[in-house]
Order: C-alpha cells, then sequence, then structure tokens
C-alpha cells in the first residue's frame, strides 16, 4: 500500500526550498490511546501541532471508541503552532518526518526542539 502524498503550495519562495514543499510525515506515534493510531502509525490526514510557541502537543490527538483516519493514509504535518522550534518556518513544519509520543502526560512532537 502506498501512503498518500500530499503537497502544500505556498506563495513565496521559502528557505527550505522552493515554492512546494512535501507536507512533514509522522514516522511514529507512540500514543495508543489516540484513535488515529493503529500499531504506532498515525491515520488522519493531517495533524496540528502547537498550543502555544514552546509547547508542541499534538492538537489532533483524540480519545474515543471510534477508529480514526484511514489504514491507506500517513499522517502528515498540516500545521505547527510551536514557533519556537528549530523545525517551524512561517507555521509550518519543515523537519522530513516527525515522531509523536506521550511527554508529560501529553501527546507531543518528540522533534520539538527548541530554537
Amino acid at each position: 500500500m502506498e501512503p498518500r502524498l500530499y503537497q502544500l503550495s505556498t506563495r513565496e519562495n521559502s528557505s527550505f526550498g522552493g515554492n512546494d514543499i512535501e507536507m512533514p510525515k509522522v514516522s511514529r506515534c507512540s500514543v495508543s490511546q489516540c484513535s488515529y493510531n493503529e500499531n504506532e502509525s498515525c491515520h488522519a490526514s493531517a495533524i496540528t501541532v502547537g498550543d502555544k510557541p514552546d509547547e508542541s502537543r499534538c492538537d489532533t490527538f483524540v480519545q474515543s471508541d471510534i477508529n480514526g483516519g484511514f489504514k491507506k493514509t500517513v499522517a502528515g504535518v498540516g500545521a505547527c503552532k510551536a514557533s519556537d522550534c528549530r523545525f517551524n518556518e512561517r507555521l509550518e513544519c519543515v523537519s522530513p518526518n516527525i515522531q509523536v509520543g506521550v511527554q508529560d502526560g501529553n501527546s507531543t512532537c518528540l522533534t520539538f526542539t527548541m530554537r
């Protein structure tokens, strides 16, 4: 099964490399309580990271009896509000991929690195 590929179009050139950038993938998610997680893979179409500039919580986390997302989908990072992260450029994640896990009791982007 091929994962879905998403592309983001930007209006201006970014230092990441041009007008189109590939949405970073969630390469691993160990938050087993999330409805989008199955076998450490996130199946949401896209996640949003960050509550505040210096926090990297996964805003897409949802705990439910319903299995979320589609099995063929590998989640991407749609937006990142953690503007203090070195991988954040104009509220977009420019890391090739991220990992999400539990930190301090919250689902968190473990790739977050302070500038």
